[in-house]
């Protein structure tokens, strides 16, 4: 039995379809577990959606930018921690089309599956309470994945393994009998190259591959250059690099 993992693809349609050609070269993956955050800071929206939706074995999970942008269409409360942001997810709002509004609609915040009698957990974050609308704050603050803030993070957790995405950089600990694994963001790396995991379980124990994937990224750029996106300058900054 073996999984891919992927998480915050945040509209990098280029990457995403690396990393998909990349795991059809993993041999005996059966599924993939998409942890959320399929938009915001890159342009390429519904393509992004769109690949997710035609792409088969694929579970899907909401994250916060995605819920952040439902907000808005929907006129509910937004986060005051993303206030920076607001403009940006109204562009991107904006450029929804109705099917890929009614697909972030529909997505859980977590999916729990077991695998050989061991549970394995998949969301975005840590959430401090999951029945709590996106405008109320419901994810936990992030933390540096160690042996000691992860456990604390997902306190009273039972599952073995728990997948997790959010926070950019890549995060695999073990800490009392559990695997946490944050692949790392797929979408907006400094540099044109995309993480994925694949996990297997063999005899009780998650065994998980972290692999980056390299690819052209002048596809992404050129369409991040043409896009009349606010804080366009400053997302480039912060999550591409510098990249022009």
């Amino acid at each position: 039995m073996k999984f891919a993992v992927i998480t915050d693809i945040h509209g990098n349609a280029t990457a995403l379809e690396a990393v998909l050609k990349r795991i059809t070269e993993e041999a005996d993956v059966s599924e993939i577990f998409c942890l959320g955050d399929l938009i915001g800071i890159g342009p390429q929206t519904n393509e992004v959606i769109e690949i997710v939706r035609s792409t088969p074995h694929m579970t899907t999970i909401s994250g916060n930018h995605d819920e952040n942008v439902l907000a808005l269409i929907h006129g509910q409360k937004y986060p005051d921690s993303y206030r920076h942001a607001k403009k940006h997810h109204q562009w991107i709002a904006d450029q929804l089309t109705p099917d890929n509004q009614r697909f972030l609609e529909q997505l859980p915040r977590t999916v729990r599956k077991t695998f050989s009698e061991q549970e394995a957990l998949f969301t975005h974050y840590a959430y401090l309470d999951e029945t709590k609308a996106i405008g109320e704050e419901p994810l936990a603050d992030t933390v540096d994945g160690t042996e000691q803030s992860l456990p604390e993070l997902f306190k009273g957790e039972q599952a073995s393994l728990i997948c997790f995405g959010h926070h950019h950089p890549k995060q695999l600990v073990r800490a009392m009998g559990i695997t946490y694994l944050n692949p790392g963001a797929l979408g907006c790396q400094p540099e044109a190259v995309a993480p994925f995991a694949v996990v297997e379980l063999n005899s009780g124990e998650w065994n998980v591959n972290v692999i980056e994937v390299k690819y052209d990224d002048r596809p992404y750029l050129e369409a991040f250059n043409a896009a009349p996106m606010p804080e366009k300058e400053l997302l480039r900054k912060l999550f591409l690099g510098g990249r022009t």
